[in-house]
């Protein structure tokens, strides 16, 4: 017959290793989670996944006034400002409600930022803003 702390150490040996189980899975299943991408990687991603130097609207940023003669380095800094100030203000709201709703913060901010069947996108390229923010971010890392 086994006794008491028998069973006790029996016991607490199980929920060590499952314990340990956990942890190993969490570290190895890879997440978006795992590495939070800074603002700025994930508007120079943007600035790529948005056509680079190519694009009308530096950054896919429409709110800029491109026509006031200041010139293409102010406008695609003030866009580029726009840019990082929605990743930050959207990566709160993503911890505030977007997560119950979106499993990535990228998920959230393409809802946001390029919203599909959105009226200024009449081809529907919108739907793969989400994949080719998350590739120019996977590149990016690679190259580190």
């Amino acid at each position: 017959m086994r006794t008491n702390k028998q069973i006790l150490t029996e016991y607490v040996i199980w929920h060590f290793i499952i314990s340990l189980i956990i942890l190993l899975a969490f570290l190895l299943i890879p997440c978006e989670a795992a590495r939070a991408n800074s603002a700025e990687e994930i508007c120079e991603a943007i600035w790529k996944a948005e056509g680079g130097e190519l694009s009308t609207f530096h950054y896919g940023i429409r709110s800029v006034n491109y026509l006031t003669g200041k010139g293409e380095d102010y406008d695609k800094a003030e866009a580029r400002r726009i840019c990082e100030n929605t990743v930050r203000n959207n990566r709160r709201r993503f911890g505030e409600y977007g997560h119950k709703k979106f499993k990535t913060f990228i998920e959230f901010l393409g809802s946001r930022y390029a919203p599909q069947k959105a009226s200024n996108d009449p081809y529907g390229y919108n739907k793969f803003w989400t994949k080719n923010v998350r590739y120019f971010l996977k590149v990016a890392s690679k190259s580190k």
